[in-house]
């Protein structure tokens, strides 16, 4: 299975986890699978796989991020409530998260420009902090 067909795999299945959940929002979920990802946003979280990319993701007021997959170089815009990180080596920076960042896997960088997030930090060398 080449990594296009893994993540679109991978959105798909997100895609059908979230259709037992209780969200009170109504909106669809919106799946898209390039050359930077696959990205599937479920209620008022944004879920992104990709293996070797650079790419931009853009949390707008508030939204939820996990992040999954290995060897990426993301910059994401705007406020996220909530992150999610899993995968190795994976360099991220964040303008702002609110309320909570857990990170698992190994020797991923993070930083975040504004908030105070409570910090997971369950895998190995990994580096999280504002910078």
């Amino acid at each position: 299975m080449n990594v296009r067909t893994y993540l679109i795999a991978a959105a798909a299945a997100a895609v059908l986890t979230g259709c037992g959940s209780q969200s009170g929002d109504s909106n669809s979920p919106a799946a898209t699978a390039g050359s930077s990802g696959a990205q599937v946003e479920i209620a008022n979280t944004i879920n992104y796989g990709s293996f070797g990319t650079t790419a931009d993701i853009d949390c707008a007021d508030g939204k939820s991020l996990n992040i999954g997959g290995s060897n990426n170089t993301l910059t994401v815009k705007g406020t996220c409530a909530n992150v999610n990180i899993g995968g190795a080596d994976n360099k991220v920076t964040f303008d702002r998260i609110d309320k909570e960042i857990s990170v698992v896997g190994l020797n991923n960088t993070v930083t975040y420009s504004d908030g105070e997030p409570k910090v997971n930090d369950t895998g190995s060398n990994n580096k999280i902090g504002k910078g």
